[in-house]
């Protein structure tokens, strides 16, 4: 049998064992972290086999180009730039089936967590101790140095909320630091979300109670550089993971965000209604014209912002989608009152033909704007 004959070698080479732990990292604007956390990442992990992949959303600031200057010095060093998507879980889920090793860890980039727990994480996993080890920040042991009080006051409400509502038994499944095996995740990825920002609660729930998973405390640090990922907007994507969840995943969370941003609209309309005649003494045709529109530009700019966030419209493009936005709007307004007549004429209940209507509505809305207002390039 021939052997394949390599350059300067007059013997087969031996395939290099791949990395026991990959370490997957979500960056947007972390250029001024990302080299402290590799020089950290290779004093924690020097007696083991391992990875770290950079998951840059296209980062303004260049974190991409940083990281791949690391990546041309150390081929440990991966980076993934996602160019058109946002969001940290997305994010999460595509460093981690692109990584190689079979146990993986999540860790911002902010040098908040605390890289030192890493190889007792890798310990409870390869002793098969656990299938998720999780950096809880509610066991004894924790310390925090960069957690204010009303982010720690929201986080621990977010908790409570998941856990009565999710029925999740671990203390903290709002955790961004954990570690989990990686065949057990690739079991539960189909059925993750790539939209929010809590990766873990998103595993945890659609687990089931299925992961063994242990908690271990850890000193949450101060923020060395950069700015918090987390806008005002972070509250309703967290709901409507949470409903998500509560649905067994019937209804995505895009499409349960885009519905909750609709239910704003009504508000906001009907209070547009109401100043327009009370206030301005406007004809009640004027006055509903005003309340369509506002609620309209409301609502785009909310799922702009909130529910198609990693496809975010700007400049011209803005403009041109909130005009297509209208006409969608519009034609989804005359589905809904043809769906409610239609309802009303076979049952004459007005709040079962109503409701009916809305859904239509909404349904048409959120079809048509993934076509034509919001379109993957």
């Amino acid at each position: 049998m021939n052997e394949a004959i390599r350059p300067g070698s007059d013997h087969p080479q031996q395939a290099q064992e791949g990395p026991e732990l990959s370490v997957i990292v979500p960056t947007f604007n972390e250029r001024d972290n990302v080299t402290v956390l590799y020089r950290r990442l290779e004093a924690t992990l020097a007696n083991v086999a391992w990875e770290v992949v950079f998951v840059d959303d296209n980062s303004p600031d260049g974190t991409w180009d940083v990281v791949r200057g690391l990546a041309q010095q150390d081929s440990r060093v991966r980076c993934i730039r996602r160019i058109g998507r946002r969001g940290l879980s997305g994010a999460c889920i595509e460093g981690i089936l692109a990584s190689s090793a079979p146990f993986v860890a999540v860790i911002d980039a902010d040098l908040q967590h605390d890289e030192t727990q890493l190889p007792k994480m890798l310990l409870l996993l390869a002793s098969d101790e656990a299938d998720l080890v999780v950096g809880s920040r509610y066991i004894e042991g924790y310390k925090s140095e960069g957690f204010n009080k009303q982010r720690a006051g929201a986080s621990a409400l977010a908790t409570e909320v998941a856990r009565k509502m999710l029925r999740v038994e671990i203390a903290d499944p709002m955790s961004g630091f954990f570690m989990i095996r990686r065949d057990r995740f690739e079991e539960l990825a189909p059925k993750l979300s790539v939209h929010g920002f809590k990766i873990l609660l998103d595993v945890v729930a659609t687990a089931h109670g299925g992961l063994r998973a242990v908690e271990i405390p850890y000193t949450f640090g101060a923020r060395q550089h950069g700015e918090s990922k987390l806008d005002s907007m972070v509250a309703l994507d967290f709901l409507g993971l949470v409903l998500a969840k509560l649905s067994n995943d019937i209804v995505s969370l895009r499409f349960i965000l885009f519905a909750m941003v609709g239910g704003i609209g009504l508000v906001v309309h009907l209070t547009t209604l109401f100043l327009g005649l009370q206030l301005f003494k406007a004809p009640f045709a004027e006055a509903q014209a005003a309340g369509a529109i506002v609620a309209m530009t409301s609502n785009f700019i909310l799922n702009n912002f909130l529910t198609y966030r990693d496809q975010r419209l700007k400049g011209f493009a803005l403009l041109r989608g909130l005009i297509a936005f209208y006409i969608v709007c519009s034609v989804g307004l005359l589905a809904n009152v043809g769906v409610a007549f239609s309802v009303y004429d076979q049952e004459p209940i007005w709040w079962l033909a109503g409701m009916a209507g809305a859904l239509m509505g909404v349904v048409w809305n959120y079809a048509m704007s993934g076509l034509f207002v919001w379109r993957k390039k």
